[in-house]
This record gives structure tokens, C-alpha cells and sequence, in this order.
């Protein structure tokens, strides 16, 4: 094994397959919150259902083809799963800025409504940010299954203290969601850190997103409670 080998086998050992259910739930969730926004919010993608339904059709494919878990044959659906987020991102960030323009210019929406309406933005910048770490990091899900892989992306607490965690350990989908929630909240890398330049630009995109939603949603109900 050669010493670039070595040090890409370092970075946790590589588990056989990883449940697929864990995203796809995420999926369906930012589906859902898509579907609970205002429908003057959402226009400017023309009909809400023809995103949602792009979305569930693609998710339903990743599922009937691999229906549980990813394994290592799985890195031929990457494309389709990183189309998926796309979309999901795409509407996200085109709903945030009709809200942006709705809270700053619009009288025509209530404000209630758009304050309301900022928790599902909000929740699927984490849902959707999560999706993108999960899928990205170290090549992908299917790639980390692989013997040798590439050097992380982001360095999990588990890796810094080996004994802390169990023996084989690597991060699952549920460790990303906890790193792009903590991230949205304190718009900030917390116990988890970005190693590479994408994985911090990523993080500080989020982050923005995260602070202007916040931000102007507050300015707005502070408005309505005075």
C-alpha cells in the first residue's frame, strides 16, 4: 500500500453499505415543507406541483433501484441524486428571495403569512445543505464504501478521538443533518469542521441564507408587534 493510500485509509474505516432511507426521508420532508408554503410565494417556479412532483419522481427512482441501502455499485445514480438536490436548492433559494422581496416591498402578503412562512425556508435550507453535505463529502456515500477513498471533507469529532466512537465508525446521514442544523443555527462551523474550500464555501452560503432569513424575519415581527 502506498503512503497516499495509507493516509486516505486513515480517515475512519469504510463500512459495507449505508441506509438510503435516512435521506429520502430527508427528501420527502423538504417536499412537504415545499407543498406548506403559501402558493404567492412560490410562483415564480410556475406551478408548485410540477417541482414537487420532479422531485418525487426522481427520489422514487433512487429508491426503486437501490430500495434500502447504497452500496459501493451505487455510484451510478450519483447524478440523478445530485440533480435531486439541485432542484431542491433551486426552489429554496427562489422562495427565499420572493419572501426577501415580499418582506421588504410587498404589502399584498400578510405579515403573519410571511413570518410563518419563513420556518419552512428555513427548514429546508437545513434539509437541502444536509443532502449536499451527505452527498459530496469524500466523493459521495457510494464512494466512502470503497477501500480507499479520498481525504475527508469535514472533520467529525469522532475522527479527532477514535475511542470515542465504535470501532469501524463513519459518518451516516443523520451526523450531516446535525452539522448543517447547528451551522444554520449558530451561523458557524460548531464541533464539526470544513476542511476543504467547497465544504466552507458551502458552509458559509448556508450560513448567509441562514442569517438573512433570520434576520429579516425578525425585523418583520418586530413591526408586527409594535
Amino acid at each position: 500500500m502506498s503512503s497516499s493510500e495509507e493516509e486516505q485509509a486513515g480517515w475512519g474505516s469504510p463500512a459495507e453499505s449505508e441506509p438510503r432511507w435516512p435521506a429520502s426521508l430527508a427528501v420527502i420532508a423538504a417536499v412537504g415543507l415545499y407543498l406548506v408554503l403559501p402558493g404567492s410565494l412560490t410562483v415564480w417556479l410556475g406551478p408548485r406541483w410540477l417541482v414537487s412532483s420532479l422531485e418525487v419522481v426522481l427520489v422514487v427512482s433512487l429508491t426503486v433501484v437501490s430500495p434500502r441501502r447504497i452500496s459501493a455499485e451505487s455510484r451510478r445514480l450519483r447524478v440523478v441524486a445530485i440533480v435531486l438536490i439541485a432542484l431542491i436548492n433551486l426552489a429554496n433559494v427562489v422562495t427565499l428571495g420572493h419572501l426577501i422581496d415580499a418582506l421588504l416591498y410587498s404589502s399584498r402578503i400578510g405579515g403573519r403569512t410571511l413570518v410563518y412562512a419563513s420556518l419552512p425556508v428555513w427548514l429546508t435550507n437545513v434539509v437541502v445543505f444536509a443532502l449536499w453535505y451527505w452527498e459530496l463529502d469524500r466523493g459521495g456515500p457510494s464512494a466512502r464504501l470503497q477501500q480507499y477513498h479520498r481525504q475527508p471533507d469535514f472533520l467529525f469529532p469522532q475522527m479527532s478521538v477514535p475511542q470515542a466512537a465504535p470501532l469501524g465508525w463513519s459518518p451516516k446521514f443523520l451526523d450531516y443533518l446535525y452539522t448543517s442544523f447547528t451551522n444554520a443555527t449558530a451561523f458557524s462551523p460548531t464541533d464539526t469542521m470544513p476542511l476543504t474550500a467547497w465544504a466552507k464555501l458551502l458552509m458559509m452560503i448556508q450560513s448567509f441564507a441562514s442569517l438573512l432569513t433570520v434576520a429579516l424575519v425578525v425585523s418583520r415581527a418586530v413591526n408586527i408587534l409594535n
